[in-house]
């Protein structure tokens, strides 16, 4: 549970830019954050498959895999990786992804911030987070209930190092690695955006102009309400695990 007190709220620390780098929700930031919903008209998610749920039903992913233990409860933690894997799940179903690709997204987003060592600008967590999940490939499958190819590695491995760089950043290498994975890179950076919803400040809200995905606007009603739903839970004593849990049966997207 956060120790934030009201007075120094992440919207508050945001403000003054002194966030420090373990950054932990707070009420008075859940208020504000539902104070400023958006005003937007999207449809009713597609309805997860069967094989997406079983999936996100392990997708809170072990402790020991995380490079820092104090970011396991903080803004890129449980929650944030357990969301977007949710959203990724619904982004693919949209997209009419196979249930292998939808496999291979739904465990990047599971891990795609595993390797961060604090919640500010970690430059290259993404490119570590793919080499320790290359090399720890059988055992994250293993937890998924899927099997390792070099395939399904390597399109992983591809959407977790791009994640965190712009398309605009993209080097020569970048950009054939990409074409080799585009689906699921993608997606993962679609997904990863559209949990901003918990950040402190609306400039740092999802932006469709930095996505490439059809879906996306659709489902950011859906992914505001996760937020809410699971921020408010996990502070209301849940783990962090179960609060997600909660809101995707809330959404009647589980169950």
């Amino acid at each position: 549970m956060s120790t934030t007190s009201p007075a120094d709220s992440l919207v508050e620390l945001a403000a003054r830019k002194q966030l420090p780098h373990h950054q932990y929700t707070d009420p008075a930031t859940v208020r504000w954050i539902a104070a400023n919903r958006p005003v937007l008209s999207d449809g009713p998610p597609p309805r997860l498959r069967a094989t997406s749920q079983r999936l996100l039903s392990r997708s809170a992913i072990p402790s020991g895999w995380l490079a820092e233990e104090k970011c396991l409860n903080s803004l890129h933690g449980i929650r944030h990786a357990m969301r977007t894997a949710a959203v990724a799940a619904l982004l693919a179903e949209a997209a009419g992804l196979s249930d292998d690709d939808t496999a291979t997204l739904v465990l990047a987003a599971a891990v795609h911030d595993c390797r961060r060592l604090h919640d500010k600008d970690d430059r290259g967590h993404g490119a570590r987070a793919a080499i320790w999940l290359t090399d720890n490939a059988d055992t994250v499958w293993s937890h998924f209930g899927l099997v390792a190819t070099p395939s399904r590695i390597m399109a992983a491995a591809t959407a977790v190092r791009l994640h965190d760089l712009p398309y605009d950043a993209f080097s020569e290498d970048d950009h054939a690695d990409h074409a080799r994975a585009e689906a699921v890179c993608d997606l993962l950076k679609a997904a990863d955006a559209l949990d901003r919803y918990r950040l402190p400040k609306l400039r740092w809200w999802p932006d469709p102009a930095q996505v490439r995905s059809e879906a996306f606007s659709g489902l950011r009603t859906t992914a505001f309400e996760l937020v809410v739903r699971s921020e408010t839970a996990w502070l209301a004593g849940a783990t962090s695990a179960d609060a997600v849990l909660a809101g995707l049966e809330q959404l009647e997207l589980t169950g």
